[in-house]
């Protein structure tokens, strides 16, 4: 699984009522309502598009960063979910076929008559291009995992400038190749970028590059395109114009003119600009679906936009001070246990969003679910957690969990040791403060103290890194970054990123031997069987705080805009998007 298609979803940050002046950030206030030309679509509330670059760092993960850039530079192999189902979406693709060898150890790519905005044609040299900087510079790429791409990727072959082959270092389920690995691939301008022929040179110049947000609209090297539109203006607030692209030749064009993408730094000045009609395509929070007749009587549509993710609070295993409590494996039941999904589900999320136990996405039927996940191994019971405390050498003090008897609390964890934890969670969102809340009340039940910090989104991912103990940013404890899901998938939901040992995105350093095995054996695998067992361990060993799992927004979108799916990977899709009436 590569964040470059999927990835840490920091999205839909919900909240209600205060002055659009007041609270919107970079917009300009103009309705598209009078003109079909233009649409004005809502950014998630707090969540600042920073990154143009179409290669994920640990910082640039949100779904916007992700959508903006394949907007501009086309996927090799967009896989997505815009038709209503997750395949291959040829038609958003610049490869037209992918064709297996027969004994699924290599890939023969063919790429579509397409060509760069400048004119030049989109050839192999392109597709080796992006693929020598990710080889060079793997361990600062985001989709990077020990053992999977590039690593399996033993050697690139151009055949013509419209053909190549990739051969891995063992066979592998297509459909997990094309979905989890492939699709993380994304054709460079070549005779653009590639300034200085050394890979490890040319990634950091576009790196800095891309660092400087003030710069999009203007820098040449954000000029040549292959997507169906072009950054007009890129403001360092957030507010992002497209413009359609007169020379793309793909088969996705665009069918309005222009694309404002508007920033809030609150939902509250999202649903005062919604009920003004200043936003084409927005979003309101579970606590409002009361309200829904509002919009509706305003020319709206009012559309659940349900995805195919996984919600849930990463703990720091290497944390100087909690890392050897969250080690034990008693104690993230204990912490577990005080969960009350069902509850938070219904109250918080006002039924639009369904518990999940495991590392398998369950707002969604699949085959990949395993029943000890779908059973919920550990119930809510506050009685329950505290038992499992005592019979572990914790006793209560002060209304806190205290190790008391440190051989029976577990390894590293030192008499004294109060069982007290922080989080830095996302900010901008009512319904994530509610939830954080009604968590912090139920842990105390326990005699687990909660402490609750807030951030705007990009600062907690920023903050909450993989760290070694010793390091000064390694003093997180606790991440939530996931009021829309913590993160979104493929159509095959693997953990390579997100639990394997050194994964990518394994913020908290999580690390299982069996549970890399199955992570392995599920990528290889046309059996379900792997997988499942994957669901199985994770839903038991509890690399994280399991939490429910919502929709990712409530969208509110003006009737008349149509011609698209919402994607339940999360992206939104521009070129898709045309009024019809």
């Amino acid at each position: 699984m590569s964040p470059a298609r999927t990835r840490l979803l920091t999205g839909a940050a919900l909240g209600a009522g205060t002055l659009l002046l007041a609270g919107c950030s970079g917009t300009s206030g103009t309705s598209s309502a009078s003109s079909r030309d233009s649409i004005a679509y809502a950014l998630p509330a707090n969540f600042t598009p920073n990154w143009i670059l179409p290669i994920g760092t640990a910082a640039h993960l949100n779904t916007n960063n992700i959508s903006i850039a394949n907007t501009l530079w086309e996927p090799l192999i967009a896989y997505d979910g815009s038709t209503g189902k997750i395949t291959w979406n040829k038609k958003g693709s610049v490869a037209t076929a992918a064709d297996f060898a027969a004994d699924n150890r290599s890939v023969r790519i063919t790429l579509g008559d397409r060509h760069w905005s400048d004119g030049k044609p989109i050839t192999s040299r392109d597709v080796k291009f992006w693929f020598d900087l990710i080889k060079a510079n793997k361990s600062e790429w985001a989709g990077y995992n020990p053992g999977q791409a590039p690593d399996n990727w033993t050697s690139f072959k151009p055949v013509d400038d419209r053909h190549f082959t990739i051969t891995f270092d063992k066979a592998y389920n297509p459909q997990w190749m094309l979905a989890n690995e492939l699709s993380s691939i994304t054709p460079l301008p070549q005779h653009v970028w590639d300034k200085g022929g050394d890979p490890k040179q040319v990634w950091t110049a576009l790196n800095n590059a891309a660092k400087n947000i003030g710069d999009y609209a203007t820098n040449p090297l954000w000029k040549t395109i292959s997507g169906p539109y072009a950054v007009k203006s890129f403001s360092t607030a957030g507010k992002v114009v497209l413009t359609a692209s007169k020379k793309y030749d793909g088969g996705e064009k665009a069918n309005i003119p222009t694309v404002n993408l508007l920033p809030f730094t609150t939902a509250d000045a999202e649903k005062n600009a919604l009920r003004s009609g200043t936003v084409d395509y927005g979003y309101i929070e579970a606590g409002d679906l009361d309200q829904k007749e509002s919009f509706t009587a305003r020319g709206y549509e009012v559309k659940p936009w349900s995805g195919w993710a996984i919600t849930y609070m990463p703990y720091n295993f290497n944390n100087p001070r909690m890392g050897a409590v969250f080690k034990q494996p008693y104690a993230r039941q204990a912490v577990q246990r005080s969960i009350d999904q069902a509850g938070l589900a219904k109250v918080i999320f006002n039924g639009t969003a369904v518990p999940g136990y495991g590392p398998v996405p369950q707002g969604q039927a699949s085959d990949f679910v395993s029943p000890a996940q779908k059973s919920n191994p550990y119930p809510y019971s506050t009685g329950a957690a505290r038992t499992l405390l005592t019979e572990h050498g914790w006793s209560e003090r002060g209304g806190v969990m205290t190790c008391a008897e440190p051989a029976k609390c577990g390894a590293g964890v030192a008499k004294g040791t109060k069982f007290e934890m922080r989080v830095l969670s996302q900010s901008g969102s009512t319904v994530t403060d509610n939830m954080m809340s009604a968590i912090q009340s139920s842990l105390a039940k326990t005699g687990i103290k909660f402490s609750i910090k807030t951030a705007p989104v990009n600062s907690v991912l920023s903050q909450t890194p993989q760290c070694k103990a010793n390091q000064p940013v390694c003093s997180w404890q606790l991440s939530f970054f996931g009021t829309a899901g913590s993160w979104y998938f493929p159509a095959f939901p693997t953990g390579d990123s997100l639990f394997q040992t050194g994964g990518g995105s394994n913020f908290g350093s999580y690390s299982n031997p069996e549970v890399d095995k199955l992570i392995s054996a599920s990528t290889t695998s046309s059996s379900n069987e792997a997988i499942q067992k994957y669901s199985e361990a994770l839903a038991k060993d509890l690399p994280v705080v399991w939490l429910p799992e919502p929709v990712y927004q409530i969208s509110v979108v003006r009737k008349g805009l149509g011609g698209f799916s919402q994607d339940s990977l999360a992206d939104f899709h521009p070129a898709q998007w045309k009024w019809t009436d």
